[in-house]
């Protein structure tokens, strides 16, 4: 991926208002976040045609779901940061795009378990670039009172395309497998062609512009912080951080945890058909997620309003709190209805917090180290939620609970455990907020 430096001199002042260009950058990049969630997760709908492909137990399936994939992400999320802190952002959007959707590709054409595997690690390797790349570009195009916004219509993409990743992805297995595509089993014709929409991403972005660096409340106009300054700036605001990247990890396990296992639930508990599944959850994701991330703003303005200090931060405790309960009501659902009901209010739950939190990272964030901050938090998210969280369910599914049929334990176990903990680590990571945003 490229690393041209971006055609700029000294940095500017963040504007005041939003223009047409910058709402159709979050569009665009939206759509990108979009592709890459489709790519990630169409994995889940698979769960047991590739077990049967390749004699998978529950816990080497969620390898590929979380190690393959995140392995890759945490190493490269970090370079990608300080690259997007120096260098051209848009190119290596544009990079990691192409590059993710090769892999997806590669996945439908393995064939054997280790193919799989090296494949979910370059979808991983190319998909950290997105992250820290997207929001330090909406950080700089946007006015502090506008940015939680931009970052809400951002931060739909995982719903949505987790959410088409599951409804077409079930539609597709079903006409797949009831059609010949020659040598090609019904699940290799679903990666292949989840890869198709990143060609077209690739050429629409194209036609966005790198925006120009904006500066710091001090004045400065380096492009970026030395790296000992930006260590610095973490160390001097490490309660807020620590407290931060790991109560939110909490958070993104119930995030990935649902979508990994909510299909095998169904499926398993109640006897539902993967199209059935794909359809139906996928829509709740789709529609529960995106409202959920586009309500998260808006609660926290309506919190600001009463008077209540780290609204921002407010709005990641309620949904924690919902996500315990939620999780519970999984473990008792009693039909697949219900269970419906249970998953599709986790999805709302889980993304209620995250343009938030979002917008209260980068708002607190020395605009020179946002792509590190940012790209520590994926980093950091991405081990405890992405990478252990399918992998968690699957080993209290195998060694403790020992029923592939009960795995709605093992994902209500993870979640409202998770939740707790998150809730603990949030309420300090709000006290440490206030008193940063007064400082600032």
């Amino acid at each position: 991926m490229t690393t041209q430096e971006p055609e700029y001199k000294a940095p500017v002042q963040i504007p005041q208002k939003a223009g047409w260009g910058a709402w159709a950058m979050v569009v665009v990049l939206t759509l990108a976040y979009t592709v890459s969630f489709i790519d990630r997760q169409v994995l889940n709908l698979l769960v047991e045609p590739l077990k049967a492909e390749f004699d998978l137990s529950d816990t080497r399936l969620s390898l590929l779901q979380g190690l393959a994939f995140t392995s890759a992400y945490i190493v490269f999320s970090p370079i990608f940061g300080r690259m997007s802190d120096t260098s051209n952002r848009r190119n290596i959007v544009l990079g990691g795009v192409a590059v993710w959707s090769i892999f997806t590709a590669l996945c439908g054409l393995a064939r054997n378990y280790w193919q799989m595997f090296g494949a979910r690690v370059g979808v991983g390797a190319a998909e950290a670039s997105l992250t820290p790349a997207a929001w330090s570009m909406i950080a700089d195009r946007f006015p502090p009172h506008l940015l939680p916004r931009a970052m809400s219509i951002l931060l739909m993409g995982p719903y949505i395309g987790g959410g088409l990743a599951l409804i077409f992805g079930g539609l597709l297995l079903e006409f797949a497998e009831n059609n010949s595509f020659g040598s090609l089993d019904a699940w290799q014709v679903v990666f292949i062609a989840a890869a198709v929409p990143g060609v077209l991403i690739c050429a629409i972005l194209l036609l966005i512009r790198e925006p120009a660096r904006s500066a710091d409340k001090d004045g400065a106009e380096e492009a970026a912080m030395p790296l000992a300054e930006v260590w610095r700036g973490f160390r001097a605001r490490g309660k807020f951080y620590f407290n931060f990247y790991a109560g939110m990890s909490g958070i993104v396990i119930a995030l990935y945890a649902f979508p990994a296992w909510m299909p095998a639930v169904l499926m398993r508990k109640f006897g539902a058909e993967a199209a059935s599944v794909g359809l139906h959850y996928g829509t709740l994701v789709l529609i529960g997620g995106s409202l959920g991330v586009l309500a998260g703003p808006t609660l926290g303005r309506l919190l600001e309003k009463k008077g209540l200090k780290g609204s921002l931060m407010v709005v990641p405790l309620i949904g924690a709190s919902a996500i315990f309960l939620l999780s519970i009501g999984l473990a008792l659902a009693g039909s697949y209805e219900a269970g419906l009901v249970f998953g599709g209010l986790a999805s709302f739950a889980y993304s209620l917090p995250m343009a938030a939190a979002s917008g209260a990272l980068q708002i607190v964030t020395p605009n020179r180290m946002r792509g590190m901050a940012s790209a520590i938090y994926v980093f950091i998210v991405s081990v405890i939620g992405l990478g252990a969280a399918p992998t968690i369910v699957a080993l209290i599914t195998d060694l403790v609970i020992g029923d592939e049929a009960r795995v709605d334990q093992s994902l209500a176990i993870t979640c409202a455990g998770a939740a707790l903990v998150s809730l603990f680590l949030l309420v300090r990571a709000r006290r440490a907020y206030i008193d940063l945003a007064a400082n600032d």
